[in-house]
């Protein structure tokens, strides 16, 4: 039991501090944050930031009406964090109100807005929330996907959002058989997918490497590019592994990079689970040497704008501006992947993003300046994809609201290039 029970809304309230005042990532600030905290504080400090961003914009509608003018940016979160408590998660309000009080007057800074915690909160009802409309997107985000789909898919993508996200597995053998063996769902292509699954390393057959946790739509790139054994085949940017590991499970000769060593670090051990291999090179791909290879997975540095049901803080850790770079740099991996092709070899490009400017734009912008290799369409053949799926210039783009009855899935842009 907690020592302090205004720990975990404290922490919490630093965590959004983080995210919206310092642009970092959850992932990036939750290791720290939570490593001196009770596993049962831990647990319910990551519940309670996640809600808060999971329904932020919803939580600003009920604020709205009770606030005369926009208040400081930790007295406005602890609003947030408090509002997502009593409405979200179902708290008592006096209990959520009391500690929100006390958090606020413990800060001298912030300890004179105590009263105004205090008015505002007392005044949020509960049976009002399921009236308002699932949260949007900020505006820097819904704006360039409202011009990509039309308000109708973006709302669609939002309801999928406020749902979040059920668990996905890949199966290393039968798909069937884990499904049944964990009280899963086997998904159209292969993955299999549990609700309130609990604890992952306690599941049957996660000591044993019989899976590994991978979002179904991001299980389809390696699945696209259908390693053969033998064959050579580059992961570029290939952390954090759950395509290594799809790849070498075929018996191709894999050869693995990525940047980052913390995060190969990572690859390493989920392959030793797995009893997998793979060649695992820290490098940079703009910079990495090898091949020439009979097949390359480019899962390219983006946006992840399509991973939003997993990681509810990513719109508002963001806010646009990097845009440029990563498109860039998009293109730069795409000429350099197909220059360590074999003549005849095939590139999956993929991105975890919803903007077309880094899927279908990247694709056809890649074949006008490289001329020779081409999309092939039937590379998209494989079990569960639905023609609605499929793009004009020959690739695959993916939604969150797709599956929208069994728990969506990630969005994703996936192509098949082939070199002449």
């Amino acid at each position: 039991m907690a020592t302090d029970p205004t720990l975990p809304r404290r922490v919490a309230l630093d965590l959004m501090g983080d995210v919206i005042e310092d642009r970092r990532l959850l992932s990036e600030v939750l290791p720290k944050r939570l490593a001196k905290l009770a596993p049962e504080d831990r647990a319910r400090t990551q519940r309670l930031v996640t809600t808060a961003f999971r329904v932020m914009d919803r939580a600003d509608r009920a604020l709205g009406p009770h606030l005369r003018k926009r208040p400081p940016p930790r007295i406005l979160n602890l609003l947030r964090l408090s509002v997502a408590e009593i409405c979200a998660e179902g708290s008592a309000s006096h209990g959520v109100v009391n500690s929100a009080v006390a958090i606020a007057r413990a800060d001298k800074k912030t300890a004179g807005m105590a009263g105004l915690v205090n008015a505002v909160l007392r005044k949020i009802d509960p049976d009002a929330w399921s009236a308002l409309p699932p949260p949007r997107l900020p505006k820097w985000l819904r704006k360039p996907l409202t011009d990509d789909y039309g308000k109708d898919v973006v709302a669609a993508m939002e309801a999928a959002f406020h749902a979040g996200a059920p668990l996905d597995l890949t199966p290393r053998g039968d798909g069937a058989a884990l499904a049944e063996r964990l009280g899963g769902q086997l998904l159209p292509t292969g993955s299999v997918r549990l609700t309130d699954a609990g604890q992952v390393s306690a599941l049957p057959g996660f000591s044993e490497g019989d899976w590994w946790v991978q979002d179904a739509a991001a299980a389809l790139p390696a699945r696209i590019l259908a390693a053969r054994p033998g064959e050579s085949v580059l992961d570029l940017c290939a952390a954090p592994g759950g395509k290594t590991m799809q790849l070498a499970a075929t018996g191709a000769d894999v050869t693995a990079v990525d940047i980052s060593s913390t995060r190969m670090a990572r690859v390493e051990e989920n392959l030793a689970r797995c009893n997998l291999s793979a060649d695992l090179v820290t490098a940079d791909a703009l910079e990495y040497e090898g091949g020439p290879f009979d097949a390359i997975l480019l899962d390219a540095p983006c946006t992840a704008t399509g991973t939003i049901r997993r990681h509810p803080d990513l719109p508002y850790a963001k806010d646009g501006s990097e845009f440029p770079g990563l498109f860039e740099l998009q293109e730069h991996l795409i000429d350099r992947a197909l220059g360590m092709l074999k003549p005849g070899g095939r590139l999956v490009y993929c991105t975890c993003s919803l903007l077309i400017d880094e899927g279908e734009e990247q694709v056809r912008d890649a074949l006008d300046r490289n001329p020779g290799p081409t999309v092939d369409p039937t590379a998209l053949d494989r079990p569960g994809i639905e023609p609605g799926w499929r793009t004009d210039e020959g690739g695959l783009r993916l939604r969150p609201d797709y599956w929208a009855e069994t728990g969506g899935m990630d969005g994703f842009y996936i192509a098949c290039l082939v070199k002449a």
